[in-house]
């Protein structure tokens, strides 16, 4: 038979999962003592009760007179303290469940803010289903373990300990008979433990698949429904939920066995008790009173036997989770602040950025590709000045501007920004500087306002309105129901992809940003609008520093230089004119672009 101190030992790894949840319990050190304290104070008034009733028995046997007096006074006392157990009982429950939840804010807030702290690598690597699922489902068990698993835990030990106690002090012998399933229950706890563990986390794994799929099904519901693939989705949906409902029931099978065997154990040996009690009463070894009271403190003994195989069931769940959410905060981001030879952030030598960057011999390649995306990349982008960035599809256009916030993280001594390296700059310093507007447009689900000003505290009203000017859009923002206070759809739902595509370049002239990025932030729009937009960013930015990516040549004629890339590679700079006349890449583009354009209007016309 295994040990008390082998089980101990076989649950370490259990418990080494809850480390990170240590700083909550010290912060919460005096509500959690104060509700441990009512907790042990409940328990000792339950223990009271059995004396009580041993007493009242003991009365109605011995005495003949005068007994009515004596069990109204013990009825009144155990109506006393039934008071006092739930005037306690409502102080732990607020207290100790109280905690747990403070420990979920915390956690919650502590797993949110790491993940914001991730670079986009691991987030191309990781389902947003499996973060939610670690968010809802994993935190909440996480909860259960350290309210109700911290209560049972407790209450069992010492309602347990102190029942066996009592018993011993009636007759130690009816006491060890009634133990003796106690080395099955420990055999067998130890027995369900690990496969509890096991089976929870692969339930929560399928919850984790399964929330994924709705969330792709809902988010993707138009390409669903104008394929008419709704029947192929419900049954891959209905596939996901069938492995979770299957994963369940393992589960439950292994907490439906645990339960009832759990009573059939205890209860196993309260007929023993109540056989051998029973004689012992006959005989005159023990008293009536004493043999009820006995009966009542197995009876406590059942809830800690019981609730031992609930926090059981509650720490393997919780700590199946806390191992999911401590994968997440093991994950380290690739892109961080570089630190000086005392261990701390650089700070760039200054928070302030004029706007100049130089690409010194840029090479760059992603993780896991052999072939170099960008090729010995080497410009200089002045302060103040305007430049355009034109390439065919796959050039490098979009990989170059992502570096320059370090949304990509270039090598050292490759990218400066005001002569200053960008992997020396704070990244705080540096991404604040910077307005970027990607290709991949993204709308909140909240106001047209906030979207806009999106949390920057010194954007005014007037702000907001002259950037919607800017691009283009205010009056049909100003032209919804509740005008900028319109309450906009998921994704943005409710605009179309130019109106998505304006809101996002408000959002990015919004605030003064030295520099300013958009990378093909106009695609969704009409030359025409396309080129009015950019006049008026151009006009509104004379002296900031202004990179442009547009597929549409046509339109960045304004820009001071232009640089043409192809296959990774800086092919041509110049102005509009100067690269007109080298016949090259750029003019080429051109000349196609303005075909198309042509073919476009003809075809217009002529219908």
């Amino acid at each position: 038979m295994p040990s008390l101190k082998n089980l101990t030992t076989s649950f370490k790894p259990t418990l080494n999962n809850f480390r990170p949840l240590w700083i909550y319990f010290v912060k919460n050190r005096w509500a959690l003592a104060a509700g441990v304290l009512s907790l042990l104070i409940v328990d000792f008034l339950l223990l009271m009760i059995p004396l009580i009733i041993k007493k009242a028995i003991n009365i109605l046997v011995v005495q003949t007179s005068g007994t009515g007096a004596l069990l109204v006074k013990q009825g009144a006392t155990i109506g006393m303290i039934a008071l006092l157990i739930a005037l306690f009982r409502y102080v732990w429950r607020h207290l100790l469940l109280g905690h747990s939840r403070k420990v979920e804010q915390g956690l919650r807030n502590r797993l949110y803010g790491h993940i914001q702290t991730l670079s986009l690598s691991f987030f191309q690597n990781t389902k947003t289903g499996d973060l939610m699922a670690r968010a809802i489902n994993d935190i909440n068990a996480v909860r259960m373990a350290c309210g109700m698993g911290l209560v049972a835990l407790v209450d069992g030990l010492v309602l347990g300990t102190a029942a066996i106690g009592f018993m011993m002090s009636i007759d130690w012998r009816l006491t060890l008979i009634s133990l003796i399933p106690a080395p099955v229950v420990v055999v067998f706890t130890r027995m369900l433990a690990n496969q509890m563990s096991a089976r929870f986390e692969r339930v929560q794994k399928s919850f984790s698949d399964l929330t994924e799929q709705a969330r792709e099904s809902f988010a993707g519901i138009r390409v669903i429904k104008a394929h008419q693939r709704e029947g192929w989705e419900y049954n891959r949906m209905k596939a996901r939920g069938e492995r979770y409902v299957g994963e369940s029931m393992h589960l439950a099978r292994t907490l439906a066995l645990f339960f009832p065997l759990m009573t059939l154990i205890t209860n196993a040996g309260l007929a023993v008790v109540i056989l051998l009690g029973g004689r012992y009463t006959i005989l005159g070894t023990i008293s009536p009173g004493d043999f009820v009271a006995f009966i009542s403190y197995l009876n406590l003994l059942t809830w800690p036997v019981m609730a031992m195989g609930w926090v059981i069931s509650l720490i393997q769940r919780g700590s199946a989770s806390m191992r999911r959410i401590n994968g997440i905060f093991d994950a380290v981001p690739e892109i961080q602040d570089s630190n000086d030879e005392n261990g701390r952030v650089s700070d760039g030598n200054s928070g302030t950025i004029e706007g100049a960057i130089d690409f010194c011999g840029l090479g760059f390649q992603y993780p896991g590709q052999t072939e170099y995306v960008l090729k010995d990349v080497s410009f200089k982008i002045r302060p103040g000045e305007t430049v355009a960035i034109v390439g065919r599809v796959g050039s490098g256009k979009t990989t170059l501007l992502q570096i320059i916030p370090r949304l990509l993280n270039a090598p050292e001594h490759m990218v400066f920004v005001d002569d200053r390296d960008i992997r020396n700059l704070p990244l705080t310093t540096l991404r604040k500087k910077i307005g970027f507007v990607s290709q991949d447009v993204f709308i909140f689900s909240d106001t047209v306002y906030n979207n806009v000003a999106f949390g920057m505290d010194d954007v005014t009203p007037e702000d907001v309105r002259k950037a919607l000017d800017v691009a283009g859009i205010h009056e049909e923002m100003e032209a919804l129901d509740n005008g900028l206070d319109t309450l906009l759809g998921e994704r943005g739902i409710t605009l179309s992809g130019g109106q998505r595509q304006r809101l996002t370049i408000a959002r990015a002239v919004v605030g003064d940003f030295p520099i300013l990025i958009l990378d093909d932030a106009l695609s969704m729009v009409d030359t025409r609008t396309e080129e009015g937009i950019l006049n008026r960013i151009l006009d509104l930015r004379r002296e900031r520093t202004n990179v442009i990516v547009s597929h549409r040549v046509s339109t960045i004629r304004r820009a001071d230089r232009i640089f043409v890339f192809d296959h990774g590679s800086l092919k041509e700079e110049g102005t509009h004119e100067i690269l007109i006349h080298l016949k090259g890449i750029y003019a080429a583009l051109y000349e196609e672009q303005l075909l198309g354009e042509a073919l476009e209007n003809g075809g217009v016309n002529s219908s």
